[in-house]
């Protein structure tokens, strides 16, 4: 069993239903559905396309998938999420743009956001504890050999190649696309969520996910609202 610590917007967001419709598939506990043509592209060629991103469903990395550490506990985990989020201010994305990074399309910001980028930070060191060692074998599914030296100190001392100084936010909408097939895979992105990206996204909570065993579909397992609660009155 392995956990992730993502962001994703809630269920009912018009951002995250278009985005499941896209990829075939909601992490929230809905089935995989059957995906639909889209511009130029046919229903198949949509759902080759998204292959390698519907099985971790619509999101954004923060701690990548871990198996929990000896010492740790889900019920830790979970209430190290409440008390993290509590007491963590929402990120404002102003704009997320579609674009292409070593050859797969992702949604991005459209400008550096430092915030974004601490928030991030924050997340992975808050909940290195939680990470058991990686193993040999899990070293080499990254293909270390082709990480950069930065890349692949992270990878060894975080679990991840793509944090800190390496991090880029970023939401999976394809696996990798060559030249010939990139045009036509960006117009269709851009027809379907071009109306939701004019509207600003809310980095309000971190999403807990879990991979029930190695190769299974990642699904939400808890919602954690980010945002100090109000203090209790007291008599």
């Amino acid at each position: 069993m392995r956990y992730a610590i993502y962001f994703t917007p809630r269920q009912d967001e018009p951002l995250a239903r278009i985005a499941a419709n896209w990829l075939g598939r909601d992490p929230f506990g809905a089935a995989t559905r059957p995906v639909e043509a889209v511009a130029e592209l046919s229903a198949a060629e949509v759902a080759f396309h998204t292959a390698s991103a519907r099985r971790y469903g619509f999101h954004a990395t923060l701690k990548a998938p871990f198996r929990l550490a000896a010492n740790e506990t889900e019920a830790s985990l979970r209430a190290a999420l409440d008390h993290f989020a509590e007491a963590t201010p929402v990120v404002t994305i102003p704009r997320l743009v579609a674009s292409q990074i070593d050859s797969f399309f992702a949604l991005v910001p459209e400008g550096p956001l430092p915030a974004l980028n601490r928030f991030a930070d924050d997340v992975v060191l808050g909940f290195d504890r939680f990470r058991a060692p990686l193993t040999e074998a899990e070293i080499e599914r990254r293909s270390p050999d082709s990480l950069r030296p930065a890349e692949f100190r992270n990878l060894c001392q975080w679990g991840y190649p793509y944090v800190f100084e390496t991090f880029r936010f970023h939401m999976t909408l394809s696996g990798r696309a060559g030249p010939q097939e990139s045009p036509r895979l960006r117009l269709a992105i851009d027809s379907l969520f071009a109306e939701v990206l004019q509207q600003p996204v809310l980095v309000d909570a971190l999403t807990l996910f879990v991979e029930t065993e190695p190769g299974a579909p990642f699904m939400v397992l808890s919602h954690h609202a980010l945002g100090r609660r109000p203090a209790r009155r007291t008599a």
